[in-house]
């Protein structure tokens, strides 16, 4: 093999070795979906933390990954009642504070964020309650068939509600703007 040949295979090898490592470093500051899931809630926890700090009440933090979400849970040992005050009237403060917690994910990482945020179970026992609501809207539709309309909810509450009339065989729209958005349930 000539000076030049060799020359230009090694030339070709080295392009070859830095468009490997180029492809790897990329994939090395690309963070996986769970990754930056894991981070989020460590950046969630955190934000709540110091609001829990500053606002002088007990709770502890637990964070789960399931299906491409982060679960944020505030719990406390005994009865709260400071913990009850975030939940407010109706999960209106569960809300806003899921709000700005999804904000300061947002400023630290510059990906928006899907996280729920509970606090002592209140989106679980919600959660029952719109489904019974599902399930009475279901039964209604079917006894008379015409369509019936429900209490304006939050987008987090009709994802929920949709999956419990399609579960139950029935159809179910978004309707309104705002605050006034709710859902009509119907047979077709």
């Amino acid at each position: 093999m000539s000076a030049e040949r060799t020359e230009h295979a090694l030339s070709e090898d080295m392009v070859e070795d830095r468009g490997d490592s180029a492809s790897q470093d990329a994939a090395a500051e690309k963070p996986s979906a769970a990754n930056r899931l894991e981070e989020e809630g460590d950046i969630a926890a955190d934000y709540l933390e110091e609001l829990l700090d500053i606002a002088d009440i007990d709770g502890d933090i637990d964070i789960e990954v399931r299906n491409g979400r982060t679960y944020i849970s505030i719990v406390a040992d005994d009865d709260s009642e400071g913990l009850e005050s975030l939940v407010g009237e109706d999960g209106e403060v569960l809300e806003a504070l899921q709000e700005l917690t999804r904000l300061a994910v947002l400023s630290a990482t510059e990906t928006r964020s899907r996280l729920v945020l509970d606090i002592n179970g209140y989106r679980q026992e919600r959660t029952g309650h719109l489904q019974k609501i599902a399930e009475d809207a279901a039964a209604s539709v079917k006894e008379n068939g015409k369509p019936i309309a429900l209490e304006p909810m939050s987008a987090y509450e009709r994802k929920i509600v949709h999956d419990a009339v399609a579960d139950l065989g029935l159809v179910s729209e978004s309707e309104g703007e705002g605050n006034g958005r709710h859902i009509v349930v119907s047979a077709d």
